[in-house]
């Protein structure tokens, strides 16, 4: 049983060896998510930096093969500037109910910009809010540096396709059920030396 143990460990550490993994770095000041929502003569921002999430992929080359995209984000922690409107928003959203934005995906395509250690890459995968999971692709931009990326991306979700009824602001003034949506976080890098 010993040497069972020994040579799964050492499978596991090999396959590890050929693999990259970054993580999201919860202490970089730059990690920020913002919606933007918008109703008749009037338009209004949510952020938060409560955002955690990994990528992962196997092989030596950049999301070489079998990658893996996932990022959350703490939705009750938006704060859209006044407290009544966060309170509106944490109940329509049923946030004690479901808690997180998730998206679970990988890096399909990912190709080298025009700048320096910037790549243009899509995610896909499905996007999972109030409860309702919705296949969805994004445009990603990924800018890599000593030790660490910035992840960005900007994108729209409808409140709709998560069975959210657009908020009231006014009497038959609702919000758009399209909000908009830019993230942009810090990704420390987990080097393949550590892992093995």
């Amino acid at each position: 049983m010993e040497k069972l143990l020994t040579i799964a460990a050492l499978c596991l550490l090999a396959a590890n060896a050929q693999a990259g993994e970054w993580h999201v770095d919860k202490k970089a000041k730059d990690n920020l998510i913002t919606f933007t929502s918008e109703v008749v003569a009037l338009t209004f921002d949510g952020t938060t930096d409560q955002v955690d999430g990994y990528i992962y992929w196997e092989g030596e080359n950049l999301f070489e093969k079998k990658s893996q995209f996932v990022f959350e984000a703490e939705l009750a922690s938006f704060d859209t500037g006044i407290g009544k409107r966060n309170r509106d928003m944490r109940q329509v959203l049923s946030t004690k109910k479901w808690p997180k934005a998730v998206f679970k995906g990988g890096i399909a395509d990912h190709h080298p910009d025009s700048t320096a250690n910037t790549y243009t890459a899509k995610a896909k995968g499905s996007f999972s809010m109030h409860g309702v999971e919705k296949k969805i692709e994004v445009p990603v931009q990924i800018t890599i540096a000593d030790g660490h990326s910035i992840i960005s991306s900007d994108f729209t979700v409808r409140l709709e396709d998560s069975k959210i009824e657009a908020p009231s602001l006014v009497a038959f003034v609702k919000m758009s059920q399209e909000v908009a949506v830019s993230v942009r976080f810090t990704m420390q890098h987990r080097h393949k030396e550590k892992d093995k």
